[in-house]
């Protein structure tokens, strides 16, 4: 919700567990949950700078006034969900031909058919090549500073200057190659190469009921 224009593919698994009929019934609930916790977003947002600009001194606020201004302004692309039964090859090829089939939209995803110079891809070939090397590890994080450098040190990329390696930064993390957080200051100086270990750093930080499984440890 936080992302501009961002693209959502909800995905309903254990329909191995589910009756024929129920599956079509539950798509429609999720769905129908989906829209009403967006509409209390946008209501939410609306209540909040509509109190924010009311206030008798609503300069004090002007940085409140502008972080929700800009959530505002963030829209949301919901897709229609895709009911899978994880257990059966037949249906993630399904959800596989799916996710291909949305990110092939030019209205969803207008980099698709962005043009780009050659030197985006051979910086994106030279990134695969160095995530891949042994000098970096299952981690893939690496210093912004250090990974222009080995850049720099590849073939046809000895003048790549630092701003057009951000611009092509920015891509990649829009791809999904690799995520750069540019707006977190602590983050900004760090590039992380293999976004997979983030899933699973996310997968061990953010689990159902661990407060409660942290505590039952003595």
């Amino acid at each position: 919700m936080r992302v501009p224009s961002s693209v959502v593919l909800p995905v309903g698994t254990h329909v191995d567990c589910c009756q024929e009929e129920e599956v079509e019934e539950k798509r429609c609930h999720i769905m129908a949950k989906i829209a009403a916790m967006l509409r209390e977003r946008k209501s939410n947002l609306t209540h909040l700078i509509n109190n924010l600009e009311g206030s008798e001194e609503p300069e004090l606020y002007m940085d409140q006034w502008e972080r929700l201004k800009e959530m505002e302004s963030c829209t949301l692309s919901i897709l229609n969900l895709v009911a899978v039964n994880c257990r059966d090859p037949r249906d993630i090829k399904k959800l596989e031909a799916a996710l291909l089939e949305h990110v092939r939209n030019e209205e969803l995803f207008p980099e698709v058919v962005r043009v780009l110079p050659p030197v985006y891809r051979q910086v994106e070939a030279a990134i695969i090549d160095i995530s891949q090397s042994e000098e970096v590890g299952n981690h893939g994080m690496m210093d912004l500073q250090y990974l222009h450098s080995k850049l720099s040190q590849c073939q046809d990329l000895s003048m790549l200057g630092r701003e057009l390696l951000q611009d092509i930064l920015r891509y990649l993390h829009c791809v999904g190659l690799l995520v750069w957080y540019e707006e977190i200051k602590h983050l900004r100086s760090t590039v992380f190469l293999q976004p997979t270990f983030l899933i699973t750093v996310f997968k061990l930080l953010v689990r159902y009921r661990l407060v409660q499984q942290l505590q039952s440890i003595s």
